[in-house]
C-alpha cells in the first residue's frame, strides 16, 4: 500500500483522511512493513465502507487485514440504526461466526510423545473433514430449528459437551434474536448433514504445546503454563452460513437503490437496520452464529472422544471460543456518550478489556481471551483485550495471519506432499484429505502472525499473553 495515501497518528496507527463519499475517516492499525505488505485493495475498501449510511467513529482495518469481500477481510466498522445505520452482508462475509475455541487438556507433550502419531490418526478418524464432508448427525426441520435458535446450548441439551462450556463462549453460547424462519430452505439443506464437521479451506483442528508466556498474570488466569498441551479448533458455519451470504447479498445490492442507498461497491450491498431486510438479515445471521457456535461444541465434543480413546482419563475443559465473522449489537461509549451500536468485524475479533461485564468471572481481570491462528505449521497465540480497547476500535483485534497470496498461487509453488514431510521433519503431524488443500495452507502462504500479532499488542487493541506452538494439524 502506497504510505503517501496515509496519515501516521502513531507508530502502529495510521489514518486514512475522508476524502469524496466517505462520512469518517479510514483507521489501520498496524506497523510500516505489515501497511507497505498490503495490497491497494485494503485502502479502497477501507474507503468505501467509510462512506456507508450511519456509520460511526471510523471504517477500521486490523494487522492482517487483506482484500476480501466488500469489507477487507480485517475490516471492523460499527453503525448506528438510529441513525440511518445498516446491516452489510459483506461486511459479516460468508462463514459466519468462522471463530476459534481453544480447550486445556492438563497434559505435557511427554505425556503423549510415544502416543503422538495414534492420536494423530483417531483425531483424523473421528474429526470429518474437507469439502463437502459430512458428519454423524443429521437434523430433521424441527432439530434444525432447534439447533439455529439454540446454538452451543441446544448442543450441550443433545449431550455434546456440559453447562460448563457454556460459560467460556461468546454470548454463553447462545446468540439471541435468532430467527430460522429468515434462513432459505436451501440454506437449511445444505446444514442437515454437515454438524460436527470442519469443511476444508484454512480450516483446522490443532493439538499445541505453550511455548512462551507473555503475561504471567493473565496466562494464570487463564489456566496456561509453559510446556501445556492444548487443543483449538478454527472453523465456522459451513454451508448454512455461505447460503445465507449468498441470499442476502443478492437480496440486499437489487434493494438498495430503493432504499436510497448508492453503493460505491455491490459487494458492499447492505440494508438499513430499521428495514425489514435489514431485520430479516440480522434474524439470519443469528441463527447461522448459533450454527457455528453448535458446530464446534460437537466437533469439542469429538475431539474429547479421540484423545480419550487413546489417553484415557484427560479431561478437557473449553479455555474460550471466539468468532471472527459477525454482526453484534453492542454498547460503547462514543464522545463521551453510550450508543447501541451494530459492530460489523470481518476477519477480526471481538476484543473486551478488563472488567467487561460480558467477561467469564475468572477472567474478569486479565481482560477477554483473543485466539489467534497462526498458518499451518506456524505459532498461534492467545492475546487478552486491553484497557481502552472499545474505544480504540470497538473492542476489536486481529484474527489471525492473514493471507500473503491466493490459494491458486499457493498450489502452483508448493506441492502438499513436500509440504507434510517438511513439517514432519520438525515434529509437526499433519493429516489431511487433501494434498491440494495442504498446498494452499502451507505456511508461507500467509502473513507473519507473529508481526500481526506485535502490531495488535503495540497499537493498544490486545496483548500477548502466550505463544503456542503446533504439534498435529488435522485439516480438510
Amino acid at each position: 500500500m502506497d504510505l503517501k495515501n496515509l496519515k501516521q497518528r502513531g507508530e502502529f496507527e495510521w489514518e486514512l483522511p475522508k476524502t469524496g463519499a466517505m462520512r469518517v475517516p479510514g483507521v489501520i492499525f498496524a506497523s510500516r512493513e505489515l501497511i507497505a505488505g498490503m495490497d491497494e485493495k485494503v485502502r479502497e475498501q477501507v474507503a468505501n465502507v467509510a462512506s456507508l449510511p450511519g456509520i460511526v467513529a471510523a471504517s477500521y482495518a486490523m494487522p492482517d487485514a487483506h482484500w476480501g469481500y466488500g469489507f477487507p477481510i480485517g475490516g471492523v466498522a460499527a453503525f448506528d440504526a438510529d441513525e440511518g445505520g445498516v446491516a452489510s452482508a459483506g461486511g459479516v462475509g460468508f462463514d459466519i461466526s468462522c471463530g476459534v475455541r481453544t480447550l486445556h487438556t492438563g497434559l505435557k507433550l511427554a505425556d503423549f510423545e510415544a502416543q503422538k502419531a495414534r492420536l494423530a490418526d483417531r483425531l483424523f478418524a473421528r474429526i470429518p473433514a474437507g469439502i463437502g464432508s459430512t458428519g454423524g448427525v443429521h437434523l430433521g426441520p424441527a432439530e434444525m430449528a432447534a439447533m439455529l435458535r439454540g446454538g452451543a446450548r441446544w448442543a450441550v441439551e443433545e449431550g455434546y459437551g456440559s453447562e460448563a462450556d457454556l460459560t467460556h463462549i461468546e454470548e454463553f453460547g447462545c446468540v439471541a434474536g435468532a430467527d430460522p424462519g429468515a434462513v432459505s430452505d436451501q440454506a437449511k439443506k445444505r446444514q442437515r448433514d454437515e454438524m460436527g464437521t470442519l469443511g476444508s479451506g484454512n480450516h483446522y483442528l490443532e493439538v499445541q504445546v505453550v511455548s512462551e508466556i507473555f503475561d504471567k498474570a493473565a496466562a494464570r488466569a487463564y489456566g496456561l503454563a509453559v510446556g501445556d498441551v492444548v487443543v483449538s479448533l478454527h472453523c465456522g458455519s459451513r454451508g448454512l452460513g455461505h447460503q445465507i451470504g449468498t441470499d442476502f447479498l443478492r437480496e440486499m445490492a437489487l434493494a438498495a437503490p430503493a432504499a436510497g442507498i448508492a453503493l460505491p461497491d455491490r459487494e458492499l450491498a447492505c440494508a438499513p437496520l430499521k428495514s425489514e431486510l435489514g431485520r430479516r438479515y440480522l434474524g439470519a445471521m443469528r441463527a447461522a452464529i448459533n450454527c457455528a457456535l453448535a458446530n464446534r461444541q460437537i466437533l469439542t465434543h469429538l475431539a474429547r472422544q479421540a484423545f480419550a480413546e487413546v489417553l484415557p482419563g484427560v479431561q478437557m475443559p473449553l479455555l474460550y471460543d471466539v468468532s471472527h465473522n459477525t454482526c453484534k449489537e453492542e454498547t460503547h461509549t462514543v464522545d463521551g456518550r453510550k450508543r447501541r451500536l451494530f459492530v460489523h468485524r470481518k476477519g477480526a475479533t471481538r476484543a473486551f478489556g478488563p472488567g467487561h461485564v460480558e467477561l467469564p468471572r475468572e477472567y474478569a481481570q486479565a481482560g477477554q481471551p483473543v485466539l489467534v491462528g497462526g498458518s499451518m505449521g506456524t505459532a498461534s497465540y492467545i492475546l487478552a483485550g486491553s484497557a481502552g480497547t472499545e474505544e480504540r476500535a470497538f473492542g476489536s483485534a486481529c484474527h489471525g495471519a492473514g493471507r500473503a497470496m491466493s490459494r491458486h498461487e499457493a498450489a502452483r509453488r508448493w506441492h502438499g506432499r513436500a509440504v507434510v514431510d517438511d513439517l514432519a521433519a520438525r515434529g509437526i503431524l499433519i493429516r489431511s484429505s487433501s494434498s491440494r488443500g495442504v498446498a494452499e495452507e502451507a505456511p508461507l502462504a500467509y502473513k507473519d502472525v507473529t508481526a500481526v500479532v506485535d502490531a495488535s499488542d503495540h497499537a493498544g487493541l490486545a496483548g500477548k499473553v502466550a505463544r503456542l506452538s503446533p504439534v498435529i494439524c488435522v485439516k480438510g
